[in-house]
C-alpha cells in the first residue's frame, strides 16, 4: 500500500467513455485511493451526494449533458475540489469550467505523473469544512448523508448500509429532480 499524499483519498471519476475510466482508475487505485465511477452527469451528481468523495475528477462532455452545469450543480452544496479532465483545449473553455467552480483542468491527453501531482496539489490546498452537510428532507423523514443517519419525527431509524444507499440515492435524485429547471 503507497503512503504518498494522495493515498487513502475517495474520488469521484465522472467520464463517459470507459478506456478512460479504467485508464484513470488503475493510476489512482495504484497510489491508494478509493475510486468510485459514474458515466453521465446525473449518475455523477448522485454519486456525489451519496459517496461524499475527497475529490471529483470530471470530464466535460457526458452524454446528458455538459460538465459546467455538473459544477454549478455540485456548487450548490459542496465545496468538494473538481479537477476538470478534458479534450477541450480551447481558452473559453477552460475559463468558463474554473468560473463555475473547477478547482483545476487538465487537458487530454495527459500523463500519470501530472494528474498525480495535480490531485496532490488539490489535496494541500483543501481542508474539508465542517458544515457541508447535506441533510434531505422529505416528510417526516430525514436523510443526513454526511453521517449516514436517517430519522423519522425525529427518532433514528435502524437501516443497513444497503438500505441506507438505497433511501440516499433516491432522496437525492428526488432532490436534483427538484432543483432542475421545468419546461416553460
Amino acid at each position: 500500500m503507497s503512503t504518498s499524499p494522495e493515498s487513502f483519498l475517495t474520488v469521484l471519476l465522472v467520464e463517459d467513455e470507459q478506456a478512460i475510466r479504467r485508464f484513470v482508475r488503475a493510476a489512482l487505485e495504484g497510489v491508494g485511493c478509493r475510486v468510485h465511477e459514474a458515466d453521465s452527469l446525473h449518475r455523477g451528481l448522485l454519486e456525489a451526494g451519496t459517496r461524499q468523495p475527497d475529490l471529483i475528477i470530471l470530464d466535460l462532455g457526458l452524454p446528458d449533458g455538459d460538465g459546467v452545469d455538473f459544477i454549478r450543480d455540485l456548487r450548490a452544496w459542496s465545496g468538494v475540489p473538481v479537477l476538470v479532465l478534458s479534450a477541450r483545449i480551447e481558452e473559453y473553455d477552460k475559463v468558463e469550467a474554473l468560473d463555475a467552480g473547477a478547482d483545476d483542468y487538465l487537458v487530454k491527453p495527459f500523463g500519470v505523473a501530472e494528474l498525480l501531482a495535480r490531485i496532490r496539489a488539490l489535496n494541500r490546498r483543501h481542508v474539508r469544512e465542517p458544515g457541508g452537510n447535506v441533510i434531505i428532507t422529505f416528510g417526516e423523514i430525514c436523510v443526513d448523508l454526511e453521517h449516514r443517519q436517517v430519522t423519522r419525527n425525529d427518532q433514528p431509524v435502524h437501516v443497513t448500509p444497503t438500505e441506507f444507499r438505497l433511501l440516499a440515492t433516491s432522496a437525492w435524485a428526488c432532490w436534483l429532480s427538484c432543483l432542475a429547471p421545468r419546461p416553460a
